[in-house]
C-alpha cells in the first residue's frame, strides 16, 4: 500500500513475507525432514516411513550423510522461518517535501540494531539512480544518491519488476517528486 498527496510521498515495503519464500522454507524443511529420517531408518535397521525404504542405504558411510544433510537442513530452515518470523527488509519510505526530509525505515534482525532509520534533508540529495544488470538474472535497482553518504537502496534486489518500463516510470515519478534528476549506471 502506497499513500502520496501534493506533498508526502509514503512507500511501503514489503520484507521478506512473500509467497515464494514460504514455499522455499516448506520445502526446505520436509526434504530435510526426508533426509534425517532415511538416515535414522539406516541406522535402526527398519524403515520408520513406508515412503522411504532404506535397506538398500548402508548406515557408514551412508546413512551418516543423511543424518547430516538433515540436520544442516533443519538449521537453515529453522534460519529461513526466523526471518519470516521477523519479516526482516519491511519498513517504509517517506519523501516530505513539505518539510524537506526524506525517511528510510527498514527492519532488521533482532539485537541492538533490529530498527534501521535513516533520515536526511530532500536538498543532499543529488540523483536517482538505476542500476540495470541484463543476462539471465536481470536486475534492476533503484538507488538515492546523498551528498557524502553514497548510494542507498530503495528497492530490494530481489524485487524483479516485470518490465524495465516499470522501473523507469517508478523513478521518473521519484525524481519528478524530489525535483532531482535520474542516472543510470
Amino acid at each position: 500500500m502506497n499513500w502520496r498527496s501534493e506533498s508526502i510521498w509514503v512507500e511501503i515495503i514489503k520484507g521478506s513475507r512473500k509467497t515464494s519464500n514460504f514455499f522455499l522454507s516448506f520445502l526446505i524443511f520436509m526434504g530435510s525432514l526426508g533426509f534425517l529420517v532415511v538416515g535414522t531408518s539406516s541406522y535402526i535397521g527398519k524403515n520408520l516411513i513406508s515412503l522411504f525404504p532404506s535397506q538398500q542405504i548402508i548406515f557408514f558411510p551412508q546413512g551418516i550423510v543423511m543424518s547430516f544433510y538433515g540436520i544442516a537442513g533443519l538449521f537453515i530452515s529453522s534460519y529461513l522461518w526466523c526471518i519470516l518470523f521477523w519479516n526482516v527488509g519491511s519498513g517504509y519510505d517517506l519523501f516530505d517535501r513539505k518539510e524537506g526530509i526524506v525517511c528510510i525505515f527498514r527492519w532488521g534482525f533482532p539485537g541492538r540494531n533490529r530498527r534501521i532509520f535513516l533520515r536526511f534533508l530532500i536538498r543532499d540529495i543529488q540523483s536517482i539512480r538505476i542500476r540495470v544488470q541484463e543476462g539471465p538474472y536481470p536486475r534492476r535497482v533503484l538507488y538515492i544518491d546523498i551528498k557524502g553518504q553514497g548510494v542507498i537502496p530503495l528497492t530490494r534486489i530481489d524485487d524483479n519488476f516485470v518490465t524495465p518500463r516499470e522501473i523507469e516510470n517508478k523513478a521518473a515519478e521519484l525524481a519528478y517528486f524530489l525535483r532531482v534528476p535520474i542516472e543510470v549506471f
